[in-house]
């Protein structure tokens, strides 16, 4: 006999982590860009599993790649190639500045294996052992691992993990004088978000990023962009980096590459692989045939319906009408983003909004604290930004009255 969602909710609250606090329901199952719980109340999703669900949910394609792959082949590990690791390789290279792919599960392991390829690199290949240091910005988000969270630059993250790793330092997100204080002749790479997301969805100025690039060809560091949120068109190009028109040397991706099955991805050139050899480095699971044929499936799909196109479209209007609504409504304090990783920054009054935005069937969440993150499916329609509008606004008639 199945649980009812109480009996669910007491169990998951003594079985789960301390470290999460999830919402007090029990999600079902979804359809496009909507979820249902098990009482049957119906969401708009604009979380879309933390800008990972890009295709929405039950998507046909994705879902029959899932289930036929499957059927054939889920796991060998990385002592035998598969034909869908290499497609999903070729098919990231040709698309991107990259050579050379290094599969993993997530962002943070993608980040760390950035990190210590760059570390390699400059003993390996420059031939530069002094070469340790890694500069990373102030308000930044790398991972939760040991490496990820040193990177990290928000001090929260920090707190009770104690020491961090030694030989990281943070600057100024969109300040280059300040950044410059900090990289010099120690200096390995230089990493960045293209957009901060958990920051509170700060976009970087394009001065800024090729700033960066001319900064670490100065001093021979490596340029590394952490699109593990901004890639896979979220951003209304298939990675960030392409609509800056800067190219970082090494580049990491997960969340949307895998469309809801764990994959992550740390690319670069062959120079910058040439740090690596047999036995560097290594993750179990990376690359398996199940999310490489459903990363492939992604990318494919985001062609073949002109998904980045749509990201741009929508992006522009989720944008307006949110500055729309913040002349009405003035708790919203800025309005920023690219493509359809929008935030509106509302203050100490951000987390009440996006709770009541809930009760009105919108979910969102908040990045930075004090900003409202929506970075929606990147199939949602015009009438689908017209009603997450909509329901915002009962949302802040409600939160205002209180």
């Amino acid at each position: 006999m199945s649980r009812t969602t109480d009996e669910l909710l007491s169990a998951g609250d003594r079985r789960n982590s301390p470290s999460y606090a999830p919402a007090r329901m029990i999600l079902d199952h979804g359809e496009g860009v909507r979820l249902y719980d098990r009482e049957g109340n119906e969401y708009l999703d604009f979380v879309a599993g933390i800008a990972v669900n890009c295709l929405g949910y039950n998507h046909p394609r994705l879902t029959e790649a899932i289930c036929s792959q499957a059927e054939r082949l889920l796991h060998v590990s990385n002592l035998f190639y598969t034909a869908e690791q290499i497609d999903l390789m070729d098919a990231l290279c040709e698309r991107s500045f990259a050579d050379r792919v290094f599969f993993c599960n997530s962002g943070a392991e993608a980040n760390e294996a950035a990190m210590k390829l760059a570390r390699r690199y400059q003993k390996v290949v420059a031939g530069k052992p002094e070469k340790f240091q890694i500069v990373t910005m102030k308000k930044s988000f790398h991972g939760r691992t040991m490496g990820a969270i040193t990177a990290t630059g928000q001090p929260k993250y920090h707190a009770g993990f104690e020491p961090m790793l030694p030989g990281f330092d943070y600057a100024e997100f969109n300040n280059l004088e300040s950044v410059a204080a900090k990289v010099g002749e120690q200096t390995a790479a230089v990493v960045v978000e293209p957009v901060q997301g958990e920051g509170g969805i700060r976009p970087a100025e394009p001065a800024f990023l090729e700033g960066l690039r001319e900064l670490c060809d100065e001093h021979g560091a490596l340029l590394i962009f952490d699109e593990v949120q901004t890639g896979v068109g979220r951003t209304g190009t298939l990675f960030a980096y392409q609509g800056y028109g800067v190219t970082p040397d090494i580049i990491c991706l997960a969340k949307a590459l895998g469309g809801g099955t764990p994959i992550g991805a740390m690319m670069a050139t062959e120079q910058v692989f040439e740090g690596w050899t047999k036995g560097s480095h290594a993750s179990t699971f990376g690359g398996n045939p199940l999310v490489c044929r459903a990363a492939l499936t992604v990318l494919e799909e985001i062609d073949d319906q002109e998904l980045l196109a749509n990201a741009r479209e929508r992006g522009d209007q989720l944008r307006r009408g949110l500055v729309a609504l913040a002349e009405r409504f003035p708790v919203i304090l800025d309005v920023r983003g690219r493509g359809l990783m929008v935030g509106a920054e509302c203050g100490e009054a951000a987390r009440d909004i996006y709770l009541e935005c809930r009760n009105q069937g919108l979910l969102i969440n908040t990045a930075g604290g004090d900003t409202l993150r929506f970075v929606p499916p990147l199939i949602i329609t015009e009438d689908d930004v017209e009603e997450a509008l909509s329901r915002l606004e009962r949302a802040l008639e409600v939160s205002q009255s209180e």
